[in-house]
C-alpha cells in the first residue's frame, strides 16, 4: 500500500510511520521538519500544509492509496488540502478527537453522538488570546475539520475520534509527569476516587488501527478508547507507575471537592484527572467490532519509562508546561487534606463527648 502521512515525526505520526514501515508499506511523510527526526525507510517531503502552493506540489508527488492526517486542526486548511489531494488519494483517514463531541465530557458519548457545530471552512486557533489551550475551541475546530474532509471525500473518508492517548514520545507530558512524580517518592497527591475508571490509550494501538482502516473501505467514524469495563482505574495506573520506576511512594487520595475548592485545573495541574462523572465514558464499540484492541496499561507505562530514561527526548511542545503541579502547591493541598481528614473526625468526636450543661430550671408562669 502507498501511504501518505500528514505529519509523521512527532507522536502519533511517528508511531504511524514506524508501524507502516514495519508492515512493509511504501510511506511518504509530509511535514515542516521541525518536530523530530524522520523514520528510516520513509520518503520525507517538506512543506507547510497551510501553504496552497506546498499542498499543490505535494499532490503532484502521488498517487497514494490512502492518507492519514495527524496534523489537521484548522478546518479551512484541512478543506484546502483535501481538495488538492482529492485526485491523488483514494482514502482519507482523519485523526479527530473525542473533544469534537458536543456533549463531552459532561455526558456519555458513543460513535453516533452529535459533534460540535463548526463550518468546514472555519479559521482560527485552538489557543486563546494569551495562548492557553482552549479544549472546547479545539473540539469545535476538530468537528469542522471532519466536515471539511467529508465534504470533499464523502464515502472515501474515515474519522478516528481518539480519546487521550499516551506512550513513548508523548510531547504533552501527561504520563511522563506522573512517572517522574511517582519516581520522586514521598506522599503523592492522587486525585479523587482511586477506583474511578480512566480511558487512556496507547498511541501505538491507535496507529495500528489507523493503518488497518486505511487499507480498507469503511465509511465510518470510530471512537478509539480503552474499554468501558472498569478494569483501568486511576489506582491501577499509579500503581503501575510505582512498580515501573521502583519507587516507594505512597498515595493520598484527595477528594474531588477539595481539589476543586483549591482551584486545581482538571487534566492539566493533575494530568488525566477529570472530576466529571461522564468524562471517562466514551464507548468504542464500533472500533472494537472492527478489530481495535488495547494493550495493558502496564506495558504502556513500562515502555514510556524506558523511553524517558534511555531514549531521545520528545521535541518541546507549547502545551508541555501547562501540565503538572509544583511541589510546594502539592504539599500545601496535602496539608489541608490531612487537617480535614485527621483533625475533622477528632473535633466531631470531641463535640459529641463533651458534657452538656445542666438545663436551666424552667420558670413556672402563674395561673391567670
Amino acid at each position: 500500500m502507498r501511504l501518505l502521512i500528514l505529519g509523521g515525526t512527532w507522536f502519533l505520526g511517528r508511531a504511524l510511520a514506524e508501524e507502516a514501515v514495519r508492515r512493509g508499506l511504501c510511506v511518504t511523510t509530509f511535514n515542516r521538519g521541525l518536530s523530530g527526526p524522520d523514520t528510516p525507510g520513509v520518503r520525507a517531503l517538506r512543506g507547510d500544509r497551510s501553504s496552497p502552493e506546498a499542498i499543490r506540489s505535494l499532490s503532484a508527488c502521488g498517487p497514494w492509496d490512502a492518507v492519514i492526517d495527524t496534523s489537521g486542526y484548522i478546518p479551512h486548511t484541512v478543506l484546502h488540502g483535501a481538495r488538492s489531494l482529492h485526485e491523488a488519494v483514494d482514502r482519507y483517514v482523519f485523526v479527530s478527537s473525542a473533544a469534537a463531541y458536543r456533549d463531552w465530557p459532561e455526558r456519555h458519548v458513543s460513535d453516533e453522538s452529535a459533534i460540535r457545530n463548526c463550518p468546514p471552512d472555519a479559521t482560527g486557533s485552538p489557543h486563546g488570546s494569551a495562548r492557553p489551550f482552549a479544549p472546547q475551541r479545539y473540539g469545535e475546530l476538530k468537528a469542522g475539520c471532519e466536515r471539511a474532509v467529508r465534504s470533499v471525500f464523502g464515502e472515501r473518508s474515515t474519522m478516528l475520534r481518539a480519546g487521550i492517548f499516551v506512550g513513548p514520545y508523548e510531547y504533552v507530558g501527561r504520563l511522563p509527569w506522573w512517572l517522574r512524580r511517582v519516581q520522586r517518592g514521598g506522599t503523592v497527591l492522587a486525585p479523587g476516587d482511586p477506583n474511578r475508571q480512566v480511558q487512556v490509550t496507547d498511541v501505538r494501538d491507535i496507529a495500528a488501527f489507523a493503518l488497518d482502516v486505511a487499507a480498507g473501505s469503511q465509511d465510518a467514524s470510530f471512537n478509539l478508547t480503552t474499554p468501558l469495563d472498569g478494569s483501568l482505574t486511576f489506582a491501577r495506573l499509579l500503581r503501575a507507575c510505582r512498580l515501573t520506576t521502583g519507587s516507594t511512594a505512597s498515595f493520598a487520595w484527595v477528594e474531588d471537592a477539595l481539589l476543586q475548592r483549591c482551584g486545581i485545573s482538571p487534566f492539566t495541574e493533575l494530568p488525566l484527572w477529570q472530576p466529571g462523572p461522564r468524562a471517562w465514558t466514551i464507548a468504542a464499540d464500533r472500533a472494537r467490532a472492527a478489530g481495535f484492541s488495547c494493550r495493558p496499561i502496564e506495558e504502556t507505562i513500562h515502555d514510556t519509562w524506558t523511553w524517558m530514561t534511555t531514549g531521545d527526548p520528545a521535541v518541546a511542545h507549547p502545551r508541555h508546561d501547562e501540565h503538572g503541579m509544583e511541589p510546594a502547591k502539592e504539599q500545601q493541598i496535602l496539608t489541608t487534606w490531612r487537617l480535614r481528614t485527621h483533625l475533622g473526625p477528632a473535633r466531631r468526636a470531641t463535640r459529641a463527648t463533651k458534657p452538656k450543661p445542666a438545663p436551666t430550671p424552667a420558670t413556672t408562669a402563674p395561673h391567670p
